[in-house]
Parts: C-alpha cells; structure tokens; sequence
C-alpha cells in the first residue's frame, strides 16, 4: 500500500469514528433531528423490501447508524476492506448529512451559514470516499477482470475452433 493511502484512509475515517463517537452520546437529542429523514428512509425501505425487519424509532436509528460508522471507520483506517468500508461510509453520509445539516430550514442566517458549510463539508468526504471506494490500487478491478476473462475465452475458442476444422480436414482426408 503506498504512504498515501496509508495515510489518506485513517484520516478519511477519523470524521467518523468523532461523529459517531458523538452520536451514541447524544443519540437521545440527534434522534429528533433525524427524525423527518429517518421517516421517510423507513417508509421506502419497507415498500421497497417489507420483509427486511427495520426498527421504526429514530433514536434506534441513530445507534445503528453510528455503531455501522464505526466498525466502517475502523475498517477503512487499517486497510481492511478498504473499499467496502469506504462504500459503506458513503452510504451512511447521506442520510446522516440530511438530517444534520438542513440548511434550507434554518431561520438563524448565522446558523443556516454553519449548517450549510457542514453540508458542503461532508458532501467534500462523500467525494473522497467515493474515489476510496473505486479505488484498486493500481490492481485491475472486477470489472476489468470479467472484460479479459470474456476476451482470453472468446480467444480461447476461436482457436479450438480453427484446430478443430483441422482435424476435420485431415480426418476426411484419411477417409477419401
């Protein structure tokens, strides 16, 4: 792993290990904050996939989606999964961003001003752990993977193809 990425993921994580740190502290207050966001991720899970069992409370919420932060943080800070994590930590941002950070519905010009800077903030990390989640350390990816695969197959045959029309012209040949 070069320093860079050694150095990069810890401090990628480090706004989430603080922030979630935080939430499982106050997860009593952070719950009515995101209540309005919590409601509606509920209510289009549940239609989307009613047999996934997800609690209703906000508060719950909070916790799970601190403690998932965590665990990610962690992962993404020692190299484990480093992607995963990363995709992960993306995931949980948005939610978590909306329902922090609605600047739109703050009547304080000075406090719309603090939680749209921190809107744009955490929109700066969701960039970064966008490139981390994409990111294959020089390594081909899956995709490209599955491309040489199909390609070295389609190859593969085109050649057992052309050896057997071969064999099929020497064993006519021997029978005429």
């Amino acid at each position: 792993m070069s320093l860079s990425r050694r150095l990069a993921r810890p401090m990628l994580a480090s706004v989430f290990v603080v922030g979630a740190t935080n939430a499982l502290k106050n997860s009593d207050a952070l719950a009515s904050k995101a209540e309005p966001v919590t409601d509606t991720l509920v209510g289009t899970i549940k239609k989307a996939a009613p047999q996934v069992p997800l609690p209703d409370d906000p508060q719950t919420l909070v916790r799970i989606n601190a403690a998932v932060q965590l665990v990610a943080a962690a992962a993404l800070a020692t190299g484990r999964a480093p992607r995963t994590s990363a995709a992960v930590l993306a995931a949980s941002l948005a939610p978590t961003t909306l329902a922090g950070h609605r600047f739109w519905e703050a009547g304080d010009p000075a406090e719309r001003k603090q939680h749209q800077l921190h809107f744009f903030k955490n929109v700066s990390v969701l960039g970064g752990l966008i490139i981390a989640a994409g990111d294959t350390e020089g390594r081909p990816g899956v995709a490209w993977r599955a491309r040489r695969a199909a390609k070295d197959a389609r190859r593969e045959a085109r050649h057992l193809a052309v050896a057997a029309r071969q064999e099929a012209k020497l064993v006519k040949a021997k029978v005429a």
